[in-house]
């Protein structure tokens, strides 16, 4: 059912795209982590200075193991560095750490689609788990002719449709935390030359590029499971 030609046509650009914006992502990273910035900061001082600079006080910023596991916390008040960003002195650490705090101040203006994204995740993450298992059950009463499996096929689709919402959501709260981290940067010498302003920005626009090919794919694959409810061979 799964591997034929429709399924082909959607998931391959998706799965080519998503490749590239990973490959984009860790190779502008790894390519700025040797220019080292002017201000000698820490990602972890940067961050600390971007949060400072927008008014944000209560927040911890942790390290955090993993490569480019970087993430804002807004339960735990938190901001969780991975090893390469928290201790990094260079212009890739101090883009990532700035943006990661560019959510930190997202939180304390209450940017609304940061605030939506927050209460659309017990939904997303309860899709993402489950969306199969009604598709699935549908497309097998489907195939036994029964009228329920349309129905049942659909529930299974508005699952995954919530996953597809938090996906396009993410990606103004992402593009804007970053627009907020390079300006908070400029305006407090945190980046103080254009090679660096560069170098943050083509960073950030790389890792921007993950979350457009993920909100592409998440949509390709929703077009796909609609139109299999409309099968009926």
């Amino acid at each position: 059912m799964f591997f034929d030609l429709q399924y082909a046509l959607f998931a391959v650009p998706a799965a080519v795209f998503s490749m590239w914006a990973q490959y984009k992502v860790h190779s502008t990273f790894k390519h700025y982590s040797h220019q080292g910035a002017r201000s000698g900061m820490t990602g972890a001082e940067a961050a600390a200075a971007v949060m400072r600079a927008g008014g944000v006080t209560g927040i911890s910023i942790e390290r955090h193991q993993g490569f480019l596991s970087d993430h804002f916390d807004p339960r735990a008040r938190a901001l969780r560095l991975s090893p390469d960003v928290h201790d990094g002195r260079s212009v890739s650490a101090i883009a990532v750490a700035a943006h990661e705090a560019g959510h930190a101040i997202q939180d304390k203006v209450g940017y609304a689609p940061l605030v939506l994204r927050s209460q659309l995740v017990p939904l997303a993450n309860i899709g993402n788990r489950l969306w199969f298992l009604p598709f699935i059950i549908g497309a097998v009463l489907t195939g036994s002719q029964s009228a329920l499996g349309p129905t049942v096929m659909m529930v299974g689709v508005a699952m995954f449709a919530a996953v597809v919402l938090f996906q396009i959501v993410t990606l103004p709260t992402e593009f804007n935390a970053s627009n907020r981290a390079k300006a908070v940067l400029a305006q407090t010498g945190i980046v103080s030359t254009q090679e660096e302003a560069l170098g943050v920005s083509k960073v950030l626009g790389a890792a921007a590029m993950t979350y457009v090919a993920a909100a592409a794919a998440g949509i390709l694959t929703l077009i796909d499971l609609i139109l299999r409810t409309q099968r009926r061979d």
